[in-house]
């Protein structure tokens, strides 16, 4: 089976104080992209064995996938095997969940292929075994999310990312990544912002809606400040692209992926032009 495993980008991030297990409660707008990962699984007779190739970068040997596999079995009782191929193009480090949408596609790849018929509880309870961002891809695919075909999937997400609220998200918008070339790792990235100092304040999702039906977005990315000052290219990128005229520009997740939105579809593909002479970039 072979399915497409789309990107996130986050419109606003607020990171609360850390919990008692450790995490950090967080309030932030995820939606779907179509730059995605391609996931090919296929059933094997090697019980016990989930072997995962990929061409793009060397994966660790515990990942995302393999620990999706084992939440899976435990889950199920299924003790067969399987073989995932990954062709990578979500880059890693990126802030953009490839890890956490490849692990959703492949549980519910092999939901399908086994015959499992999990329930939403049961794919949202793997989930949890495996990563924060894992629920919403999780609930993106329940919801039929097809960036592909223009149905992205936007949700207001609270907690340590358990809690997935389905929003409306504004149509026809032109979104350009830019990557700048550096890799910023989700603790280092947690580690920077505790330093920075956070705002107890939780703004709600009323306050998240209102701005994206609103003319002029004011959401920020509380990563954005602690993490440019250590990778000044984040800076950089983000600069370029209010100077290209992006309607709205910010960092997504922990970094170091950079987002514009355009309302203007010629702007972005201008703006691309100008922009790929210096970094790598995909307008969605």
């Amino acid at each position: 089976m072979t399915v497409q495993a789309p990107a996130k980008i986050n419109i606003g991030l607020h990171i609360l104080p850390k919990r008692s297990d450790g995490f950090h409660n967080l309030e932030s707008v995820f939606t779907t992209v179509n730059l995605c990962d391609t996931i090919q699984t296929t059933l094997t007779n090697q019980k016990g064995v989930c072997s995962v190739e990929c061409k793009e970068m060397v994966l660790p040997a515990e990942n995302t996938i393999t620990a999706s596999y084992k939440a899976f079995c435990v889950l199920t009782g299924y003790d067969g095997g399987c073989n995932v191929k990954v062709t990578k193009r979500i880059p890693s480090g990126g802030g953009l969940g490839g890890g956490s949408s490849n692990a959703s596609s492949f549980i519910q790849s092999m939901n399908i292929l086994c015959g499992t018929q999990l329930s939403a509880v049961q794919l949202n309870q793997i989930a949890g075994f495996v990563g924060s961002d894992v629920y919403f891809f999780t609930n993106a695919l329940i919801a039929g999310a097809d960036p592909f075909n223009g149905k992205n999937f936007g949700a207001y997400v609270t907690g340590r990312g358990e809690n997935v609220e389905q929003i409306s998200m504004p149509e026809n918008l032109n979104i350009l990544l830019v990557f700048p070339g550096v890799q910023v790792s989700t603790k280092e990235a947690y580690s920077l912002a505790d330093e920075h100092g956070l705002n107890c304040n939780i703004f709600g999702k009323s306050f998240f809606e209102q701005q994206l039906e609103s003319s002029s977005w004011n959401l920020v990315n509380d990563f954005t400040v602690p993490v440019v000052k250590k990778f000044p290219a984040i800076a950089e990128a983000l600069l370029s692209l209010k100077n290209c005229g992006a309607d709205y520009a910010e960092m997504s997740g922990s970094g170091a992926t950079v987002f514009g939105v355009f309302r203007n579809r010629k702007n972005a593909v201008e703006a691309q032009k100008k922009l790929s002479v210096i970094w790598k970039t995909v307008l969605c």
